[in-house]
């Protein structure tokens, strides 16, 4: 499951997870293109193979012109790793405003559908590419309170799938990954004061999973790994879940 020479972009990835999957590639000799909101995240990955640039994922226009450069400069694009996302706090329907609503539809779905969009003008030309759009184990067992965000990783899963489809004949292989709660930063945006809507403290997540742990951003690293290799050459509109049982 070598990565050598291959070129791969990978969205959010000032993140715990966009992070540790951009270290991961790059180990294997990839060259690794990091957008994210902010360049900050990134400071941290010093790699002459690792590109940062700064990106807000709903402008279409810039989404085009980073993706052109990336073909440009490397003449080929092999993965597209969609991580980047927001959470939301756990509320009931009635205190959710459409604005916060089309926030995060447009950030965790409209942007994968705008970078989906052109990787795969690209890969068509190279003969083929892999994506991966992270979603949510919550897509499989919702809680209460989280209705816009499930929406919104839900759209993912199902947009997927049927990219995966759509791209086959290009050889353009589209899955999912659905993390359980996860180590990072943003596991806590989940959580509310408010019981009656859902929310939950770390400990209720952590005893959520039943292989008894949070998920790391290592395991998310290892499933991309995976899923972007030639190892994966017949896997295409899946859902890997990878959290701990959480599912079941």
């Amino acid at each position: 499951m070598n990565h050598q020479g291959k070129v791969y972009v990978i969205t959010g990835a000032g993140g715990g997870m966009g992070s540790e999957v951009a270290s991961k590639l790059l180990t294997e000799g990839a060259k690794v293109v990091g957008i994210d909101i902010s360049l900050d995240g990134m400071s941290h990955i010093s790699d002459d193979n690792f590109r940062k640039e700064e990106a807000n994922l709903l402008d279409e226009a810039r989404v085009k012109e980073l993706f052109k450069q990336v073909y440009e400069e490397f003449g080929k694009i092999d993965g597209l790793v969609n991580i980047a996302g927001i959470a939301q706090s756990s509320m009931p329907i009635s205190d959710v405003s459409l604005d916060f609503w089309n926030k995060v539809i447009g950030i965790n779905a409209t942007a994968v559908f705008l970078t989906s969009k052109e990787a795969v003008s690209y890969m068509k030309k190279g003969g083929g590419g892999s994506i991966i759009n992270v979603g949510s184990v919550s897509v499989a067992r919702p809680r209460p309170g989280l209705q816009s965000y499930i929406a919104s990783k839900g759209a993912v899963e199902a947009f997927s799938r049927a990219l995966a489809i759509e791209g086959a004949p290009d050889n353009i292989r589209v899955n999912v990954l659905h993390p359980g709660p996860a180590e990072t930063k943003m596991l806590p945006q989940f959580s509310s004061e408010k019981q009656q809507a859902g929310g939950l403290s770390r400990k209720d997540f952590t005893q959520s999973v039943p292989l008894g742990n949070l998920i790391q951003p290592t395991d998310i690293a290892e499933a991309v790994h995976y899923l972007l290799s030639d190892g994966a050459k017949m896997v295409t509109g899946t859902t890997l879940h990878v959290d701990g049982g959480r599912s079941l």
